[in-house]
């Protein structure tokens, strides 16, 4: 899977959850760019990319994310 593959379906998540068919996610978007992106949400945006990718975040793994390319940098690790 290409990481613009990834992306694609991580953005079909965000939208999901947030809610915004029209919601465009890049490499820099953050929880400060999107005004429903609380922890709750955060919590299930981490459940649902886990779920879809059949993969796995360990707590320390998360604290470190601060933008969307840093998950997904992370995703193409474990995928």
């Amino acid at each position: 899977m290409t990481r613009e593959e990834v992306l694609s379906s991580v953005q079909d998540i965000f939208r999901d959850i947030f809610d915004d068919q029209l919601l465009e996610i890049t490499d820099s978007t953050s929880a400060e760019d999107i005004e429903d992106w609380d922890s709750m949400n955060h919590l299930n945006l981490v459940s649902a990319i886990e779920k879809k990718f059949s993969i796995r975040f360990a707590l320390g793994e998360l604290q470190t994310l601060n933008n969307v390319g840093a998950m997904i940098n992370l995703m193409m690790q474990k995928i």
